[in-house]
């Protein structure tokens, strides 16, 4: 029996421990999951500023939406005092003027009875006078409070528009930087494409060229000769044709290409000149 108790002491004195470390365990693993969602959150945050901006104006139109919520509630409370006041100073006027005329009478006791509720009715109007100012004085420094704070915020989100559309710039131009630098290496390099295209380029039209020649000298010019000749033939005849029905002269065939063909130069013979007598 001794040996069974003192077994279920040790087995309760072990689970403590346990429970202890399993909750430790879920712990730790809370911990690491809210630090990656945090991780993540703030990934987001700084990939989408924009959002972030939109968000807080939406959040700061909520929060004067709220806030003139608030303000118009202390609005009629004000109003609700200014109503009482103006009743009470009727109240007033109407009992002064019932304690003096029971008074002038001599009517004691009901002129008594007035004098004491005006006497209440003028605590009351002193009291709801005080609040009244009390209460148009924080009303004032709310509506004060609510532009400056309005103002702020709005300034403060115009100023991260600006930097978001100066940063926004700034990186724009340090990615063009970038690739006009990675241009500049690039081209004009030993090996490079364009080298490349230049050197094919080269080879074709230094081929094509001489596919060009070979092409030209192969050309058969005895036929081309022949239609020359024919082609000028008939000219000269259209030409004498028209001299004829016109009735005009035409000059010779020789002096024609004696005029067109220049002087040719004496030949001189390889030997002494000799002289002539």
């Amino acid at each position: 029996m001794r040996t069974y108790v003192g077994e279920d002491q040790g087995g309760s004195g072990r689970g403590c421990p346990e429970e202890e470390k399993g909750d430790a365990m879920f712990r730790r693993i809370g911990n690491l999951i809210r630090g990656f969602l945090s991780l993540f959150i703030s990934g987001l945050e700084r990939a989408n500023p924009k959002a972030l901006i939109e968000a807080e104006k939406e959040n700061l139109r909520k929060q004067i939406a709220r806030f003139n919520d608030n303000l118009a509630t202390h609005a009629g409370f004000c109003e609700r005092l200014i109503r009482q006041i103006k009743s009470l100073e009727a109240q007033e006027r109407d009992l002064t003027a019932k304690a003096a005329a029971n008074l002038k009478v001599g009517n004691r006791n009901a002129a008594g009875q007035y004098a004491l509720q005006l006497k209440t009715v003028k605590e009351q109007l002193e009291e709801n006078r005080r609040q009244l100012e009390a209460a148009e004085e924080t009303y004032k420094k709310l509506v004060q409070a609510r532009d400056v704070s309005v103002r702020e915020a709005q300034a403060k989100i115009e100023q991260l528009k600006r930097m978001l559309s100066e940063t926004e710039m700034l990186e724009a131009q340090a990615e063009l930087q970038e690739m006009a630098s990675g241009m500049i290496s690039s081209i004009g390099g030993a090996g490079d494409t364009l080298n490349r295209v230049e050197e094919y380029l080269s080879e074709r039209r230094d081929k094509a060229a001489g596919r060009a020649r070979v092409a030209a000298s192969t050309i058969d010019t005895t036929q081309v000769q022949l239609m020359e000749a024919e082609q000028q033939a008939l000219a000269d005849q259209a030409l004498t044709e028209f001299a004829a029905a016109y009735g005009l002269e035409m000059p010779a065939a020789a002096a024609m290409q004696v005029e067109a063909a220049p002087a040719a130069p004496p030949v001189r013979d390889m030997g002494p000149e000799v002289e002539k007598q």
